[in-house]
């Protein structure tokens, strides 16, 4: 592949900002530009320090006056739901029986597993979000649909297939031995193959009996540089029925503790409710906490103590993620609106370098993969969106009056959506031309 120099204002974070002012959390050039070739971002800067380190013939593809940004990262939502996404439930578990187990059992069919996979990624690629963790259903066959689509996109991409023994429909119940089987052959056929990450994801310990979580610890063990993915005290009715599944623990958390499932590669969806205890447990083992505002909101889960957690004696990591289809939205950008009105209901705020730190650089950092996504340094694969703060009527008529970049960035999160998405790159290569509609 040809290297191409990409131009416009640059924005990528190197941590996390500490305030408005902390201006080195950041690289920001009025003028920039990005040289990519076979998929890499081979120098950033500002444009007349990058272009001249280009071919002399390179392609030149001018974005100014928009934004670039690296590719937005999803850390936790559900492949299977997106024909649920929007459906009138009063809570989370009324939701998971009258909706969403019904859908996730079509998913025993490949072909209905593969059309779905196509709207997903090209819901991706349309909302700028170049890398997800997603959970695919029960069955082996979506997870390969899943993994297949990626790869022809070659996509970046965290999913697993989902294991899940009891209190669910029959169609959508594995066994222990079936869990672990089907796992190992989808890590085995997937894991590394392109961009494709395999995560070990027993659903949540409902779903699991201890026999089932056994299996998951033995997968652990068994492959430990693999992410983990589950969910954790989304809801007072869920915490509560977990707890009688499992008397002998001390508290949900150490539900999965007792299974070797804490890890500073295991991501927890929501974590609403933890107590001290609980994020003791959380941080000591560098687990992450998964916020989903929309989700939250939309089930009336709870409000995410995303300050108490990172900010404690003992922080806790954290992401954000839009968790599609409890979620509302597939937008990124969505998602950190609905996260900065849940701190201002407990008094805290989000500022809006701290948001787009959360989108890119935090959520890679939290998948420990800030060596190759989240990033515009040289090196890092060529994943990343150009956003324009006047895509609509209503955004260009506020944005007449945006003198700042924290100030354009809070209008992009607070009015943007797919329609502020100009062009989502994946491994340096233009991916929206070929979406339908």
């Amino acid at each position: 592949m040809t290297a191409t120099l990409i131009r416009g204002r640059t924005l990528s974070f190197k941590r996390a900002p500490a305030s408005l002012e902390d201006t080195d959390a950041y690289a920001y050039e009025t003028d920039g530009a990005l040289l990519v070739e076979n998929g890499l971002i081979l120098a950033s800067g500002a444009y007349e320090a990058v272009k001249a380190q280009a071919p002399e013939d390179v392609a030149e593809i001018d974005h100014r006056p928009h934004l670039i940004l690296p590719g937005l990262i999803d850390t936790h939502l559900h492949f299977p739901q997106m024909q649920v996404i929007g459906s009138y439930a009063a809570n989370l578990l009324e939701w998971l029986n009258t909706y969403t187990f019904p859908e996730e059992c079509r998913f025993v069919e490949t072909a209905h597993a593969e059309r779905i996979a196509t709207h997903f990624f090209d819901e991706m690629i349309r909302h700028g979000t170049t890398t997800a963790v997603a959970y695919c259903s029960v069955h082996k066959s979506s997870a390969d649909a899943f993994f297949a689509e990626a790869l022809r996109r070659n996509m970046r991409m965290v999913a697993g297939k989902v294991m899940m023994d009891r209190n669910a429909p029959q169609g959508l119940l594995d066994t222990p031995q079936m869990g672990y089987d089907e796992t190992r052959a989808v890590i085995e056929q997937w894991h590394g193959k392109g961009r494709n990450h395999v995560a070990i994801t027993p659903r949540f310990a409902i779903t699991s009996t201890p026999e089932q979580m056994s299996a998951a610890q033995v997968l652990v063990r068994e492959f430990p540089d693999l992410h983990v993915q589950t969910h954790l005290s989304e809801n007072r009715d869920e915490i509560d029925f977990t707890c009688s599944l499992y008397p002998d623990a001390a508290d949900y958390t150490d539900v999965y503790a007792r299974y070797g499932l804490l890890g500073p590669k295991t991501l927890f969806g929501h974590c609403i409710h933890l107590s001290e205890r609980e994020m003791d447990a959380m941080s000591e083992t560098g687990s992450i906490a998964v916020h989903c505002p929309t989700s939250n909101l939309f089930l009336g889960s709870g409000l995410f103590p995303l300050k108490k957690l990172v900010g404690r004696e003992k922080p806790v990591r954290v992401s954000v993620a839009t968790d599609i289809g409890g979620g509302s939205s597939y937008s990124m950008l969505r998602t950190m609106d609905e996260a900065y009105k849940i701190q201002q209901l407990q008094g805290e705020r989000l500022n809006p370098f701290e948001s787009f730190y959360y989108m890119t650089l935090g959520n890679a950092e939290a998948l420990s993969l800030e060596d190759k996504i989240g990033t515009l340094e040289p090196g890092t694969d060529a994943d990343f969106i150009v956003l324009n703060m006047a895509a609509t009527p209503a955004m260009a008529l506020k944005a007449e009056v945006v003198t700042s970049l924290v100030d354009e960035l809070f209008l992009l999160q607070t009015m943007g959506d797919d329609r502020a998405i100009t062009e989502t790159y994946v491994a340096g290569v233009s991916a929206k031309a070929g979406l339908a509609g």
